[in-house]
């Protein structure tokens, strides 16, 4: 089924995790005062078998006494996350940066940036962060810093080219690459519909996290197997699923994951998956639990389809309706529950306005020899019409007024069904037997 570019967009909106806490790249500023090096927060990690490029420093800057007191006072008012007033501090020494340095100016900026992000203004943060790339003096710490929040900031407005190009130019830069900044690489190329590059971001992350024995976050694996649904990779899909339900067991990854099953033919594997999400009590629509029902009578287990049909009417979760009545009347009676199917067929039969279903309830009172009943039954069937096998219910009529020695009405109902050639066969036997009993018991009368 194709999705709209409505629905689609929705759909990856909801795949792509709030970027990571935006650790303000302003913080640098007292790590510069005291002559150290700030890098963006979260794990970070070299890929396996290759050696880790040598990190080459920029000229070290370092803030003036004065300026830094001028810092000192946006950092009280950001401590106390007044930053309104941070910002009237803020705009005070924008006034007067013309005496600043371009590393002090960039510090400026910096903190404009964190300042407009906390106020939520995230078209201004963006272009005070830009404004610090801008400057010719900045720190390694202060550059990396940036760059990466300005990318996450990208995501936040949806320029996921942006959020890309910045990120690239982050890695070229930065020695050692965590784990977190490829998933996000993965996350913008997957909002522009590059499967491929997003691919090898995303599974780049997990090999990682994997061949170390950790678990991946829980949203790695959904974008993983997002991109490999995409690609219409059933067994990929089916792999990642099954991790989730290993590691983040919610009845959601076991829902996908019986569809999935159900996609490949793994018909029991299917069952297997919907029943733990049925055990976990997620399935609360009436197709959820039809379709377990249905997979219950296709390998085999009719009372527990039935069980599940009776329970869900039961709680008013499946409709009572002459469909799903008739399919429980028919797991009752694979279950060998024929006489508790009798008044759910009738029931079925009576919310029915075709005769088709009158005329399986005469086949089942004929089976369960109340031959006036399917005579009953099938007179009914006869009044509503749309029959589906007509020499079949001419068969089960023919044979109930047999059983009841009305021949001559035994006889009429087998004639009809001779004109159809899939009966023809079994209607002339039944014929020729009303024919000779009815003789053998006149001559009983002699």
């Amino acid at each position: 089924m194709k999705m709209t570019a409505k629905v689609l967009k929705l759909v990856r909106q909801s795949l792509l995790v709030a970027p990571m806490a935006l650790a303000p790249a302003a913080s640098s500023v007292v790590l510069q005062s005291l002559g150290m090096n700030a890098l963006p927060s979260g794990s970070v990690f070299a890929q396996e078998g290759e050696e880790k490029p040598q990190y080459k420093t920029k000229k070290s800057y370092s803030l003036r006494q004065p300026v830094f007191k001028d810092f000192a006072k946006v950092q009280e008012k950001t401590d106390a996350n007044d930053w309104k007033g941070a910002l009237v501090v803020l705009k005070d020494l924008e006034a007067k940066s013309g005496k600043y340095t371009s590393f002090e100016k960039a510090n400026l900026w910096n903190y404009y940036g964190w300042v407009y992000y906390s106020l939520e203004n995230y078209p201004q943060s963006i272009r005070y962060y830009e404004k610090v790339l801008a400057e010719p003096e900045l720190s390694d710490a202060l550059q990396l810093g940036t760059l990466y929040t300005l990318a996450q900031l990208k995501f936040v407005q949806e320029d996921y080219r942006g959020a890309v190009n910045l990120l690239q130019k982050w890695m070229k830069l930065q020695p050692i690459v965590g784990a977190d900044a490829y998933v996000l690489l993965a996350q913008g190329y997957y909002q522009l519909d590059d499967m491929k590059s997003a691919l090898k971001n995303i599974n780049t992350a997990v090999s990682d996290y994997e061949g170390k024995g950790k678990v991946p976050k829980e949203n790695w694996y959904t974008l993983q197997r997002a991109i490999y649904y995409d690609q219409g990779n059933n067994k990929k899909v089916i792999e990642i699923l099954q991790k989730l339900v290993r590691h983040y067991p919610k009845a959601t990854y076991w829902k996908q994951l019986s569809g999935m099953y159900g996609q490949v033919e793994q018909e029991k594997n299917q069952l297997y998956a919907l029943d733990v999400a049925y055990l976990m009590g997620a399935l609360d629509k009436e197709k959820e639990l039809m379709n377990l029902a249905y997979l219950n009578m296709g390998q085999d287990v009719p009372n527990k389809a039935a069980r599940i049909i009776e329970k869900g009417m039961k709680e008013g979760k499946i409709e009572k309706t002459s469909k799903n009545l008739e399919v429980l009347a028919t797991a009752l009676r694979l279950g060998q529950d024929v006489k508790e199917s009798i008044p759910v067929m009738e029931q079925a039969a009576q919310k029915s306005d075709k005769g088709d279903l009158y005329a399986r309830l005469a086949g089942i009172y004929l089976d369960s020899d109340q031959n006036k009943k399917a005579l009953e039954a099938g007179s009914k069937a006869y009044k509503r019409g749309s029959i589906k096998r007509p020499d079949q219910l001419q068969i089960v009529m023919g044979m109930a007024n047999a059983n009841l020695k009305r021949y001559d009405a035994a006889i009429k109902e087998f004639e009809k069904a001779a004109k159809d050639k899939r009966s023809k066969k079994f209607a002339v036997q039944w014929i020729e037997f009303c024919k000779n009993e009815k003789k053998r018991e006149e001559s009983l009368k002699i």
